[in-house]
């Protein structure tokens, strides 16, 4: 599975890795462009597996982007599945700490990381 979304300002590219749902987002997400990842997110939490958000190439989230993670994140866990994500860095990592939401998911250094993980993720 492979699929991609672009705008301007925002892109978000889905694959399948390792029995994960890959979720590779870049740009800068707030209102104007959350939708490809609202509607992406929707699509890989539904069936109950392991979904990873890659946050590296993220410049940008407002409020907007963040309900729509924490949501998902809850949808994951009621369909008996998990939403973690990968690469905070950066103005992202900040609000993220700022907030606590950092602390709501399982957060990895980086894809690699968390797709060669045993141990569980860091916090």
């Amino acid at each position: 599975m492979v699929a991609r979304a672009d705008s301007e300002r925002f892109t978000v590219a889905v694959r399948a890795v390792d029995g994960a749902v890959v979720l590779e987002v870049a740009g800068e997400l707030d209102h104007d462009t959350v939708r490809p990842l609202r509607d992406a997110l929707d699509a890989a939490v539904a069936p109950g597996g392991r979904v990873l958000v890659d946050l590296a190439r993220l410049g940008f989230c407002d409020s907007t982007g963040l309900n729509v993670l924490l949501h998902s994140r809850l949808a994951a866990r009621e369909a008996g599945g998990s939403l973690e994500l990968a690469g905070l860095r950066g103005p992202v990592a900040r609000m993220f700490h700022i907030t606590g939401a950092d602390g709501l998911f399982p957060v990895h250094a980086d894809v690699a990381d968390a797709l060669g993980e045993v141990g569980g993720p860091s916090r």
